[in-house]
């Protein structure tokens, strides 16, 4: 196992240096029809990768610490997706989990948001739950996500403004009015706890709501968006990780929360960095707010 510290670049830093509030461009709805034609092929592509190749020996390596993985195929795939899109939409920007920002020929163009696997951990392990996920924004904020579940052939998918889908079925959140009964979907940062997290599982306790830590933000959100969970609680939310579910869970009929301080519609932008993020049904959020802010 090597130690990729050393070429490990911030991921923080990049998306605070490519999101300053310059002026960026709106796009149209051909350009959104096309940007969403090649993020539906390029989750595909990885989804295939993900599946067919597990690493072996050589191929893992750490990077911060000894419990934050990088693999030869998140490597392989962000690569592949970054090139793809700079010959697809070589005016666009391009922020990546792996390798940062790539800025684009037009300062002012719209930027991708890719994570090649979200829950690296459990891919290293061979537990089934990480996904791939890409997410693009303009001026307006996000304006397409998909995430794709490599492992049950989901594909999860949402244009601003034209509601969510899985496997290109329209999808829409829970309803509930109460998280009594319910599954709050939440991660912790790295192999810790973040501030008010256990705090939080022992008053959702309390409501007999049920806390899961699966190991993929981008897969919470995204089944908070198919009616799967009440709704989905983030202690540090990285713009990388969740821009894609975000949109997703949004065009459900999901809403979504930040910090004291935050917009309620989050888009993605420095303001994220190191910052709570809930989501939940619009009759029950509140008192998950009520728990953590």
């Amino acid at each position: 196992m090597h130690d990729l510290s050393a070429r490990d670049r911030s991921v923080f830093r990049a998306v605070d240096h490519c999101c300053e509030h310059d002026e960026m461009t709106k796009l149209d709805s051909n350009e959104i029809a096309s940007a969403m034609r090649a993020a539906e092929e390029l989750a595909r592509y990885a989804s295939e990768r993900i599946i067919v190749h597990r690493p072996g020996a050589g191929e893992v390596w750490t990077k911060a610490n000894e419990a934050d993985w990088v693999t030869a195929v998140d490597l392989e795939i962000e690569q592949h997706v970054r090139d793809e899109l700079r010959r697809w939409f070589p005016q666009y920007g391009i922020v990546g989990e792996e390798f940062g920002a790539l800025n684009s020929t037009n300062a002012e163009e719209c930027r991708w948001f890719c994570d090649p696997i979200d829950g690296t951990t459990n891919f290293v392990h061979g537990l089934p739950w990480s996904s791939f996920s890409l997410a693009l924004a303009d001026e307006d904020g996000l304006v397409i996500g998909v995430v794709c579940d490599p492992y049950r052939n989901e594909l999860y998918s949402a244009v601003r403004g034209g509601g969510a889908k899985l496997n290109g079925s329209p999808i829409q959140c829970s309803n509930a009015a109460s998280l009594v009964g319910g599954i709050v979907l939440s991660e912790q940062i790295g192999a810790r706890s973040w501030d008010g997290m256990l705090g939080m599982v022992r008053l959702l306790g309390d409501l007999q709501c049920v806390t899961h830590f699966m190991g993929s933000s981008a897969l919470a959100l995204a089944n908070f968006g198919a009616g799967r969970a009440s709704a989905v609680a983030l202690g540090a939310a990285n713009p990388i990780d969740v821009a894609a579910g975000l949109i997703i869970a949004r065009e459900s009929g999901g809403l979504a929360k930040g910090a004291p301080g935050l917009d309620a519609v989050l888009s993605v932008d420095s303001s994220l960095n190191h910052a709570a993020l809930i989501v939940g049904a619009r009759d029950s959020i509140g008192d998950l707010a009520q728990i953590l802010f």
